[in-house]
């Protein structure tokens, strides 16, 4: 029995930063419709709100490494809560104007990716030091991040009905402060959560040679790629969802924001259900026909049944059944990408998944709240609807996604279960195999070489950050602030 403390501290923060977070998605739009009564205006602050997260993906990863993954959420945390904090208390003071709130925004959303990664990455070495398989506490993470929603997204209805949204924006600046102290806390005496001593000195050269690294290892995996360009359409089109659509068309047809809390509360129920669903039978069916089905029922059915609809009901069932089948995606793309991408890149290609994850999702609020002024609400419902649909065929089309399946049998047996075959370090292992061309890893407890994609060799005496197998993280981001398909 390993200890369970670091991974349980982690995904507490995670799910109390998540619930948080789910207080800002709902809380800020509202704020802006109703101090400006303007859905350009909203675009605009998700515009501001989002294009940080990307630039601190594209360039932070190496960063991270560096710092080090404890030290850089807790960080990230601390900077997140003075940010949204001074946006509801320059409001009482009677000083806020609307480029301090696109500024507050955009720190936030600057510091919050960071934060998002490092305890990301850390998943794989808390579960093996927790003693527990990969798979299950990838749909753990999942589980808990979309119950977390869930509950924050109905918190956020009530709060904003009858208390204001300033008061959700203060609540979710103490979210950010617990979560920090959490991290702070819990994740203790774990290795890969500290600076890594042995890295070159610092300088340009070295900073943007681990940056390029992690990119070419993304770019050279035709399925990542697939899976980034897949999800950047989604997390775009659920940008222009959340941030300007869903409010737009609450204020107009449901009564207000206790309906956007309840019909985003609706979501998570479902994606909780999906993604505990998947977590207890899902590997017993192919990945990709389990993937395919549910990525095209996840989204775009919302969008159609708000735009020929004005009542609650029909587009509550909606959200119920599209959050059942989008919990089902992000345990299966955290698995993928654990099993394709090797510990030492861990952080660098993370951050090139979420900046390709994320890339579409300034444009996507920005989009939303112009073609609302320009063309209507239904028009743009269903123009932004459609885009989701075809972004969500992509499985369908492309020859990559065959392998999704390939994926689940080179990863078998990386739990370490006895008779199980995966990479050495763990009793019952015997190795991985790769793709055509790829060295397999091999070694003691503590590994001594890691594979790249195509034949990247690891590093000679290279030494994993904990005992046992580790890999590599998701592309998700859970509602707008993270890198993950749906909201």
């Amino acid at each position: 029995m390993g200890n369970r403390t670091p991974l349980a501290a982690t995904l507490a923060a995670n799910s109390i930063s998540t619930a948080g977070t789910s207080l800002t998605l709902i809380g800020v739009p509202w704020f802006v419709l109703e101090t400006t009564g303007s859905a350009g205006r909203a675009g605009f602050v998700a515009f501001c709100a989002t294009l940080p997260i990307v630039v601190a993906a594209l360039i932070g990863g190496p960063v991270i490494d560096r710092i080090g993954r404890r030290r850089v959420a807790i960080a990230s945390d601390a900077v997140c809560a003075s940010a949204i904090a001074a946006i509801p208390l320059l409001h009482f003071a009677g000083v806020l104007d609307f480029w301090m709130l696109c500024a507050l925004m955009a720190v936030n959303g600057f510091a919050h990716t960071p934060g998002n990664t490092a305890r990301y990455v850390l998943i794989p070495d808390l579960a093996a030091h927790a003693g527990t398989t990969l798979p299950r506490a990838a749909s753990l993470f999942d589980a808990v991040s979309r119950g977390a929603r869930m509950v924050g997204a109905a918190l956020a209805g009530v709060l904003i009905a009858f208390a204001g949204a300033e008061t959700a924006l203060l609540l979710d600046a103490a979210t950010f402060a617990l979560s920090a102290l959490l991290i702070a806390a819990g994740v203790r005496g774990i290795r890969s959560a500290e600076p890594r001593k042995a890295e070159a000195p610092v300088s340009l050269r070295v900073y943007g040679s681990e940056l390029r690294e992690g990119y070419a290892h993304l770019l050279g995996n035709r399925l990542l790629l697939a899976i980034v360009v897949m999800v950047m359409f989604m997390n775009g089109t659920d940008q222009g969802w959340y941030a300007v659509l869903l409010p737009v068309h609450a204020e107009a047809e449901l009564g207000g924001a206790t309906a956007i809390g309840l019909l985003t509360a609706m979501f998570g129920a479902g994606g909780l259900v999906g993604a505990l669903l998947y977590g207890a039978v899902g590997h017993r069916f192919p990945r990709r026909t389990v993937f395919t089905v549910c990525v095209i029922l996840c989204g775009a059915p919302r969008f159609l049944v708000a735009a020929v609809t004005g009542t609650t009901l029909p587009l509550a069932v909606t959200m119920l059944l599209g959050g059942i089948a989008g919990g089902v995606l992000n345990p299966i793309l955290t698995t993928v990408i654990y099993e394709r991408v090797p510990d030492r890149l861990r952080s660098r290609v993370s951050g090139a998944l979420t900046a390709g994850c994320e890339f579409a999702m300034p444009l996507g609020g920005l989009a939303a709240g112009l073609l609302v002024e320009g063309a209507g609400a239904t028009a743009a419902l269903l123009l932004m609807g459609g885009v989701y649909f075809l972004a969500t065929l992509s499985p369908l089309v492309f020859p990559s996604w065959r392998t999704l399946d390939d994926a689940a049998e080179a990863g078998a047996g990386k739990a370490g279960s006895p008779g199980e075959t995966g990479r050495t370090g763990t009793p019952g292992e015997t190795g991985e195999t790769g793709k055509p061309g790829e060295t397999g890893r091999a070694g003691t407890p503590r590994e001594t070489g890691e594979a790249g994609e195509t034949g990247e060799a690891g590093e000679a005496g290279e030494t994993s950050d904990s005992p046992g197998p580790s890999v590599e993280p998701r592309v998700s981001s859970p509602a707008p602030s993270r890198p993950s398909p749906g909201p």
